[in-house]
């Protein structure tokens, strides 16, 4: 597998560069494509679930994204030192039934000399929401990069 820069370790940039590199390829919504940023046996916990390696990735987000319909993600780099990244984020999908959700999270990463994740965990909480309160829409738009975004 080839590298996935920027590599750590990381500074400033290389970090904030690393958190809308993933933003960006989550908001695809493509499981196969995902994974590819994970070493072959990553580790992940992923709110109560725990799995290890692309295969149970692809999995798990393939599940996700049949669930979670209309998905849109924003990511915030928290915190960051030599291989590892401290984000926060919001998400918000649909249900079948049509309720709209946002989900507010935090995730710590651990990656390895080629840039590849090999850690992942994740502690997601979800709110119901109306669908007139949602504010986030597909792709970050150019001008909203870097722009943090409101804890509620």
């Amino acid at each position: 597998m080839d590298a996935r820069p920027p590599l750590p370790p990381f500074d400033l940039d290389t970090a904030r560069q690393k958190v809308q590199t993933a933003e960006d390829a989550w908001n695809t919504r493509d499981p196969q494509k995902v994974s590819l940023a994970y070493t072959e046996d990553s580790r992940w916990r992923n709110r109560d679930t725990f799995v290890t390696g692309r295969a149970a990735i692809v999995e798990l987000l393939t599940a996700k994204w049949n669930r979670e319909l209309d998905y849109a993600l924003r990511k915030e780099l928290w915190a960051f030192e030599g291989n590892r990244i401290a984000v926060r984020f919001q998400y918000e999908c649909r249900d079948a039934s049509g309720q709209w959700w946002r989900s507010y999270g935090n995730e710590l990463w651990e990656f390895d000399e080629r840039g590849l994740m090999a850690r992942r965990e994740a502690s997601i909480n979800d709110v119901a929401i109306a669908q007139s309160d949602r504010r986030i829409f597909g792709t970050r738009p150019e001008s909203e990069r870097g722009v943090p975004f409101p804890l509620r």
